[in-house]
């Protein structure tokens, strides 16, 4: 799944690729914007992201389903 974090004063986005669900993300993202120092998010890498709280100006969460690769996707 794609997260997308859009910071303020940052003319570039955060895009952070995870295997956590949707409402996993969303308990975390709300966690941080309720008096959370940070918003720390794990991609499928393993690495850390940590974003302070107090800069975040949107979060967007892709949908969980993968995309079909190959011609039977037509």
């Amino acid at each position: 799944m794609d997260i997308t974090i859009g910071v303020q004063n940052l003319a570039r986005e955060i895009t952070v690729e995870t295997d956590a669900t949707a409402d996993e993300i969303t308990k975390l993202v709300t966690a941080a914007l309720s008096g959370g120092p940070v918003l720390e998010l794990v991609d499928t890498k393993g690495r850390r992201v940590l974003v302070p709280s107090a800069t975040i100006g949107y979060v967007e969460i892709g949908t969980e389903e993968q995309r079909k690769v190959g011609f039977g996707s037509v």
